[in-house]
């Protein structure tokens, strides 16, 4: 059984002409290596988006909504940024 698809896509000029690009300066040995070191990296970020939501915002959401004093105003975040921007200075 086949593992492999073949497809036929369109890409605009500019990200043609780097998909060709990469392979003639020896990067890549094919186009097609190129889209799927592409996917793999889209793959990855997506990967990463969900396990921040999931690990991080979903919690974090959690708690404020459990304990809503927790949360800060506009004008308490504001002064926690000037102040660390302040550090960084």
């Amino acid at each position: 059984m086949r593992t492999t698809q073949q497809l036929s896509i369109t890409l605009p000029n500019d990200m043609a002409k780097m998909v060709k690009a990469k392979v003639e300066t020896g990067e890549y040995a094919s186009e097609s290596e190129v889209i799927r070191d592409g996917l793999r990296a889209l793959i990855a970020r997506d990967r990463a988006v969900e396990n921040w939501l999931l690990g991080e915002v979903g919690p974090a959401y959690d708690a404020l909504k459990a304990d809503p004093s927790r949360a800060l105003s506009a004008d308490q975040v504001r002064a926690r940024l000037a102040a660390q921007h302040a550090k960084g200075r």
